[in-house]
């Protein structure tokens, strides 16, 4: 059997085609020893008998060859493969019965229905004994007791698959122990030979009495609220918790580019208390083949993601526009390894605040669409060195903006953030006149559009890196308020959204991504140091260190004056208020511009650039206003 474990391609369908002849001639010859010794009937016609014979034999091969039954590796086979194989022998049969009874001998039928039913329970028991043996063999293969003990949790048809792979996966690192359901209807059962067990309160001691070491979640469709349950639940057991992931599919219902099956360990985007959102569909992406397309800020956490997105949409050109070199060449290089030559790509550094290189930029590359990503977003730096977050963010965007319009660029497709809403502080602010820049450009021949979301989760300065690095440190974990709550979002969900909205932005449109609820930032925390494998307060402290200036207890994505519509995808709205004019706009730079010019002539203090923000954004408070009333 080992011979033929090791055939491959065709000698392999040859040998077990000349393995089904010699058992078929052995029934056959079977069949006539028992005729002429048990049932004292002497056949007169052995040529007729072997003729029949025969036949029926090449019929029975032929279609097996027609139903592919010699192209399975039946030691990886299912119940499929033993279906076909049993349609393609009775058919097989029957045709040739037809053929011998209508031309040879219409006394044939007792044979042919013996002979060919014996054929068939032979093949099947011989692939069946030959599965079962290889299964055996491969365990033996590698001793059982070097493999980690396991139990899977959802003894569905996604249970049973994983069961299957770690227990023919001769080179599995795994060995399963037994199933855990909510099903009543399968306690006590078996699946893929493993036992049942209710998921209840006695399960956790159940376990800790076994010798398992890790516990595989095996069910699909769970949002982050019924992980962050399970998490919570199975890590009373204090073994090692890991997801079997399946392929997911798009809003189109195809499968996206997740790994197709894969074992892996919790994620804190796992526990965001809600669906993943998958937003983008093959039309969109189809929207940015053969087009060159612009990204400032192209090597940051939204910019980089995005680079990597419009990346495989086969772009006729892709241009990374970035000031810090480094995060633009570590894109580039990710991107050459990965496409070679068939992607166009440019590297330009430069800064949005320069008007010349931008212009030199844009005349180079005549793109047609830009995404505009660059951005100080940093809230307490921001809040003491707000000239910087004037002349970047509004200015920068100003400038990108004209640049856009002045060489026809065809979509340009703002990064905005849920701060620019009822902002206390000078980043949000910054942001949300950025969105009145792009806004007021309704006459515009570009069309321009903004997208607003939360806090992007594992982009750099976001909460997630710095809880890591003080996990990995020993603690405390730093919070700024127990109270405090933000939106939260997955880098490749907030980019998805960019490329959603940048495919049907028509003009002056402020998308927002439906996110859910918000989430504490305090049970982030906790959530984080669990999945560390240390317990909350006992191994890792967290510590309150007070609000950061300008720091506000909640978020919002909408703002009371804006009018809510639908777009074709029903996660994602359309916020669209009445916009600025172009002129007023610009009065209202004209008076930013003043307090720039003040602060770099007096002193490094933000009073001057935060009484003029006070005066352009009427939506602006000081963050006091609105924390007092939360609880």
């Amino acid at each position: 059997m080992k011979g033929l474990m090791a055939l491959k391609g065709h000698t392999r369908r040859i040998v077990l085609a000349g393995i089904d002849t010699l058992a078929y001639v052995l029934i056959c010859l079977a069949y006539l020893g028992i005729d002429y010794l048990f049932l004292g009937e002497a056949i007169t016609h052995v040529g007729r008998y072997v003729i029949n014979s025969l036949i029926l034999l090449v019929v029975i091969s032929a279609f097996r060859v027609i139903f592919r039954a010699y192209t399975n590796i039946w030691r990886y086979t299912n119940t499929s493969a033993y279906l076909n194989l049993v349609i393609s022998d009775i058919v097989g049969g029957i045709v040739a019965w037809i053929i011998v009874y209508f031309s040879i001998d219409k006394t044939a039928t007792n044979h042919f229905i013996a002979v060919t039913s014996i054929n068939l329970i032979s093949a099947l028991t011989s692939r069946f004994a030959y599965r079962l043996w290889y299964k055996n063999a491969k365990n033996s293969d590698v001793s059982n007791n070097h493999k980690i003990p396991v139990a899977i949790v959802g003894a569905g048809q996604i249970g049973a698959l994983l069961a299957n792979e770690l227990l023919n996966n001769k080179n599995s690192r795994y060995k399963p122990l037994f199933f855990i359901d909510r099903d009543t209807t399968k306690m006590g059962s078996y699946v893929s030979g493993l036992k049942v067990y209710p998921e209840n309160e006695k399960i956790i001691d159940f376990i800790k009495s076994q010798v398992v070491s890790e516990i595989f979640i095996a069910l699909t469709n769970l949002d982050g609220e019924a992980l962050a349950a399970l998490h919570q639940f199975y890590s009373k057991t204090n073994c090692r918790l890991k997801i079997y992931e399946t392929p997911v599919k798009d809003i189109d219902g195809n499968e996206d580019l997740a790994p197709k099956r894969t074992i892996r360990e919790f994620q804190i985007e796992d526990l965001l208390f809600r669906r993943r959102v998958d937003v983008v569909n093959k039309k969109t992406l189809d929207y940015y083949t053969g087009k060159t397309v612009l990204i400032t800020g192209g090597g940051g956490s939204i910019g980089s993601e995005i680079c990597r997105q419009v990346a495989k949409c086969q772009p006729k050109k892709l241009i990374i526009f970035d000031i810090y070199e480094n995060n633009a060449y570590d894109i580039q290089q990710e991107l050459v390894r990965r496409y070679g030559d068939k992607l166009d790509l440019a590297v330009e550094i430069g800064s949005v605040r320069d008007r010349v290189r931008l212009d030199c930029v844009f005349e180079a590359y005549k793109p047609e669409i830009v995404f505009h990503a660059a951005a100080h977003k940093h809230v307490p730096l921001m809040e003491h060195s707000g000239c910087e977050a004037v002349k970047n963010n509004v200015r920068g965007t100003y400038n990108t903006a004209d640049m856009a319009e002045k060489h026809g660029v065809e979509k340009f497709i703002l990064i905005s953030t849920d701060k620019a809403v009822n902002p206390t502080n000078i980043m949000g602010a910054s942001k949300r006149l950025c969105e009145m820049v792009v806004q007021c450009r309704t006459d515009s021949k570009t069309s321009f559009a903004a997208v607003r979301f939360g806090n992007v989760l594992g982009s750099n300065g976001s909460v997630i890196p710095l809880f890591r690095r003080q996990i990995a440190n020993g603690g405390p974990v730093t919070i700024t308020d127990k109270r405090i709550t933000r939106f939260f979002m997955t880098i490749p969900e907030a980019s998805q959204l960019v490329m959603q909205a940048g495919a049907m932005a028509k003009n002056g449109e402020l998308f927002v991504l439906d996110m859910g609820k918000s989430i504490k930032i305090y049970d982030l925390a906790v959530n984080m140091i669990k999945l560390s494998g240390f317990e909350p307060n006992v191994d890792i402290q967290i510590r309150e260190i007070g609000l950061r200036p300008g720091e506000k207890l909640y978020e919002e994505l909408l703002m009371k004056t804006e009018t809510l519509t639908k777009t074709e995808n029903n996660k994602i709205f359309v916020e669209k208020d009445t916009p600025y004019t172009r002129d007023e706009v610009e009065e209202k730079l004209a008076i930013l511009d003043k307090a720039v010019e003040q602060f770099n002539e007096e002193s490094v203090d933000s009073t001057a650039v935060k009484e003029a923000i006070r005066k352009v954004v009427p939506t602006f408070h000081d963050p006091e206003e609105l924390n007092k009333d939360v609880k």
